[in-house]
C-alpha cells in the first residue's frame, strides 16, 4: 500500500495531507506541547490511508522539529507553543473568500479604492460637524472624562438613556442591566468568553456576518450553520441542529440581517424562542443596524424579556468607527460575572468614548443625522438595485431596508474569482462564501449600496463576469 504515499488529494499528497492535519491541531491546541500524538495505527485508521504513509508523514514533522519521537513510547508534540493563526483554524478557504481578507483589503484600502464590499459607511455620510462639536465641548469639560478611566459597566448616563432606547423596541432593561463596551465586536467577545468553553457548539445563519466566523474560531467553538430564508431561519433545520449538535449558543440579527437584508418574522421569532427554551439554547441577538429601519422588527428580546436572549449594539455603523462604543443588554444575574471579566480584560471602560457618545445622543442632532441616513440609504437602495439589474446580478430582496443588497449572479460566475479581478481594478468585492460556513453561496455577493455609487463599479462588474 505505499504507493498511496504518493498517490494526491488533488495537488496534495497523503503524507502531506497528514502533516497538514497534524499541524492544524497543534496550532488549534487541541495537540499542546508533550501531548503524545494518535499511535501510527490508530491514525491511518482515522485518515484512512496506510501505516506506511503515516510513518513518513510522522517521520518529515520530527524532522521539521514540530514532533519528536521518543523510542518505545511513540510522536510527542514538541514545543514552544506556536502563535495562534486563525487562518489554521477551521476550513482552509480560498483567501479572496476568506472573512479576514476581506476585512483586511477594506480596512487597508488607500483613497483610490472603491469599497462595495465593506461594511460601513462612507465618511461623508457621517455627522462629522456633530462630532467636531462634541469634541469641542469635552474638551471645555471635567478633567476627569479626559484622563480618568470610566466605571466597569459604563457611564451611567448613557446606560440610562440606552435602556429608554431600548424601551421604544419593546426591550425592558433597567441601566443596572445594561453595559457599555468598545464595540459591538468586543460585547460578542465578552459574552463568549463568559458563555462557551473550547469545543463548545455555536449556531450561526447560513449566511451570517463574516466576523462571526472569525471571532468564534478565536474561542475554539464548533460552529454549525443553519440557512436563513427572507423570514428568518429555516425552522425545521434550526430544530434538527439542535437536536443534533446541542448547542450552547446562537447568534443572529433579528432586524436587517447581515448580509441579505432580511429581518425576522413574528411567527419565526416565536417558534425560535420555544425551540430554544426546550433546548436551554441562550441567543445573542446583534441589533448594531438598529437605527436603519424604518419600521421596527421583532426583537427576539422584547419577546423574551432578557431571559436568555442577550442584546447588544454599538454606534460605529451611525456615529463612527473611529469612537468605539457598544453595549450589552443581558439578564441582571449575569452582570457581577460580566463585570468582572471586562475587568480581567479590558479594566476600565473607555470613558470619553462613552461621554462623546452621550453627548451626540442629547444634543437633538442624532435623530436628524439617522432620518437623513434612511432617506438616503432608501435613495441609494433603488438606484444600486436598478444599476445592478441591468447588468444581471439579482438582489435576493427586493430593496430591503439599511445598506446591504444581497446578490445572485449569472449561472457559471463565481464570486470568487470576480473579486480576485476586480482587486486588479482596486474595488473591493465581499463574495458570498466568506459569510457563508456551508460554503454554498459561491453565486453571490454582498453589496453596500452607500459605497457603489461610482459608475467604475459597474464597469468592473460587468468586465469581470465577461472574463
Amino acid at each position: 500500500m505505499h504507493e498511496q504515499a504518493t498517490a494526491s488529494k488533488g495537488s496534495v499528497t497523503l503524507v502531506e495531507s497528514v502533516m497538514s492535519t497534524i499541524r492544524h491541531r497543534i496550532a488549534a491546541r487541541s495537540l499542546t506541547p508533550g501531548t503524545r500524538l494518535p499511535s501510527i495505527r490508530a491514525f491511518a485508521r482515522t485518515m484512512q490511508v496506510s501505516k506506511s504513509t503515516v510513518v513518513e508523514a510522522y517521520e518529515r514533522l520530527a524532522a521539521e522539529g514540530i514532533i519528536r519521537s521518543r523510542p518505545g513510547s511513540g510522536f510527542y508534540a514538541a514545543g514552544p507553543l506556536a502563535p495562534l493563526s486563525l487562518a489554521e483554524i477551521g476550513p482552509r478557504l480560498d483567501r479572496a473568500v476568506d472573512p479576514l481578507w476581506v476585512s483586511r483589503q477594506s480596512l487597508e484600502a488607500g483613497d483610490g479604492v472603491l469599497k462595495p464590499g465593506c461594511g460601513w459607511l462612507p465618511a461623508s455620510w457621517m455627522p462629522e460637524a456633530g462630532l467636531r462639536r462634541a469634541l469641542r465641548t469635552m474638551a471645555r469639560g471635567d478633567d476627569v472624562t479626559l484622563t480618568d478611566y470610566g466605571t466597569p459597566l459604563g457611564l451611567p448616563p448613557l446606560r440610562h438613556l440606552l435602556a429608554r432606547r431600548m424601551a421604544e423596541h419593546g426591550i425592558e432593561a433597567s441601566p443596572d442591566q445594561i453595559m457599555l463596551t468598545e464595540s459591538g465586536t468586543q460585547a460578542i467577545d465578552l459574552l463568549c468568553r463568559f458563555l462557551l468553553e473550547p469545543g463548545d457548539t455555536v449556531l450561526v445563519d447560513d449566511p451570517c456576518y463574516f466576523n462571526f466566523h472569525a471571532l468564534l474560531r478565536a474561542h475554539r467553538a464548533n460552529v454549525i450553520g443553519v440557512p436563513y430564508t427572507p423570514s428568518g431561519p429555516d425552522i425545521e433545520l434550526f430544530g434538527q441542529a439542535l437536536l443534533e449538535h446541542r448547542p450552547r449558543l446562537y447568534i443572529t440579527n433579528s432586524a436587517l440581517h447581515n448580509p441579505t437584508g432580511a429581518i425576522l418574522s413574528p411567527v419565526v421569532a416565536h417558534r425560535l424562542l420555544k425551540l430554544a427554551d426546550q433546548s436551554d439554547l441562550t441567543i445573542i441577538e446583534d441589533d448594531i443596524f438598529a437605527d436603519f429601519e424604518h419600521t421596527p422588527a421583532p426583537r427576539l428580546a422584547a419577546f423574551d424579556g432578557l431571559g436568555r436572549v442577550v442584546h447588544i449594539g454599538s454606534f460605529s455603523k451611525t456615529l463612527s468607527a473611529s469612537v468605539r462604543c457598544g453595549f450589552i443588554a443581558a439578564p441582571r444575574d449575569w452582570m457581577e460575572g460580566l463585570t468582572d471579566l471586562k475587568i480581567a480584560t479590558s479594566f476600565g471602560g473607555g470613558r470619553l468614548a462613552s461621554e462623546l457618545v452621550l453627548t451626540l445622543l442629547k444634543d437633538g442632532s442624532y435623530r436628524k443625522h439617522v432620518d437623513l441616513l434612511r432617506t438616503r440609504l432608501s435613495r441609494a437602495m433603488a438606484e444600486t438595485s436598478i444599476r445592478l439589474k441591468a447588468i444581471g446580478i439579482t438582489p435576493w430582496i427586493d430593496q430591503p431596508a439599511g445598506m446591504f443588497l444581497w446578490c445572485s449572479l449569472p449561472e457559471d460566475v463565481d464570486a470568487a474569482e470576480m473579486a480576485r479581478r476586480a482587486l486588479s481594478a482596486n474595488v473591493v468585492l465581499a463574495p458570498g462564501n466568506a459569510f457563508s460556513l456551508s460554503q454554498t453561496a459561491s453565486r453571490f455577493l454582498r453589496f453596500n449600496v452607500a459605497q457603489s455609487a461610482d459608475e467604475r463599479i459597474f464597469r468592473t462588474l460587468e468586465e469581470a463576469m465577461s472574463r
